[in-house]
């Protein structure tokens, strides 16, 4: 019999399952509602709808660099328990998608989830499968997609992921020492986690609002409430010059060798390899940042099944 496109989107809603599959298994079930429910819960699709309303906050952060097409992903795809980041079918899972970001550059996440793998299925089809061999709630979460001469480094087996964009002259790109250089920046970001590329990057309204909370600060201790206001502006340039240190990547003193700032290290490598380095932007990911962890009472939970 025919199936409706209303039918399809009506079993759709009912099990958050993907419209293929519901078509499928109402074509199946002759059109019948409860049967067709039925076939997508006997074949597990239906339960990735149930997992997808638990928290994921755990899974991992992947970082990768394609020299020969100059574009870098970093991505983040979350699951329920930190053991599924050692699970190679998510791993693959996570590296197929990142090749998909590269290779044809979606806006967003949804989009992302239209794109196809080179196995011919959607994202969102290898999500929902992945989620019925894994068992847990499964969920691209973010990215960034840069083009040009980049670096990627990953930390800690993927609580941290780095991506690091920069502009280059004479191919030195290409230099085994600029890809050493390139590693050591990605670093430095995940290590010293700076908010800014350099002065020029921090926006108008965060500085006024450091000068503001620095003058607070000043009104309320007494060595420096009744200064002259000249004293205090001179103070505050003092301190807005530490806080650029603190949080740009150029002016931070660079991680291996305290002696440097990270600019004069750039200039160093760019002169050594004779071409140009400008640092243009760069993306820190940390798996998990800003989530809700998932909070497991274990004794609550057995309490709750005894009554």
């Amino acid at each position: 019999m025919a199936i409706s496109a209303k039918d399809v989107m009506e079993l759709r809603k009912q099990t958050d399952c993907g419209m293929m599959e519901c078509k499928k298994a109402l074509t199946e079930a002759d059109g019948n509602f409860e049967k067709a429910i039925e076939i997508l819960r006997e074949r597990g699709l239906a339960t990735a709808a149930k997992k997808a309303s638990r928290v994921a906050a755990e899974g991992m952060v992947y970082a990768d660099y394609c020299p020969a097409c100059k574009v870098g992903v970093v991505i983040e795809v979350n699951a329920e328990t930190d053991f599924v980041a050692k699970n190679d079918k998510f791993v693959d899972f996570v590296k197929e998608t990142t090749k998909v970001i590269m290779k044809q550059n979606p806006a967003d996440v949804e989009a992302l989830m239209a794109c196809k793998t080179e196995a011919g299925e959607t994202v969102d089809e290898a999500l929902k499968n992945l989620i019925l061999v894994i068992k847990e709630n499964i969920k691209v979460r973010r990215f960034t997609r840069y083009e040009g001469v980049c670096s990627a480094y990953v930390h800690g087996g993927g609580t941290h992921g780095i991506l690091v964009n920069f502009e280059t002259t004479n191919d030195i790109d290409a230099k085994d020492e600029f890809v050493a250089y390139g590693k050591d920046i990605a670093m430095q970001v995940a290590a010293a986690n700076p908010g800014y590329v350099d002065e020029a990057s921090v926006p108008a309204e965060v500085v006024a609002k450091e000068k503001e909370i620095m003058l607070a600060q000043m009104a309320q201790d007494p060595k420096t409430a009744n200064k002259p206001e000249a004293v205090k502006e001179k103070m505050i340039e003092g301190k807005i010059k530490k806080f650029f240190k603190e949080n740009c990547l150029v002016d931070q003193e660079f991680v291996k060798d305290g002696d440097l700032t990270v600019a004069q290290y750039t200039a160093k490598v760019a002169k050594d390899l004779g071409g140009e380095i400008k640092i243009v932007k760069f993306a820190r990911f940390v798996k998990g940042e800003g989530l809700e962890k998932r909070a497991d009472d274990f004794a609550s939970e057995v309490a709750s099944m005894v009554k």
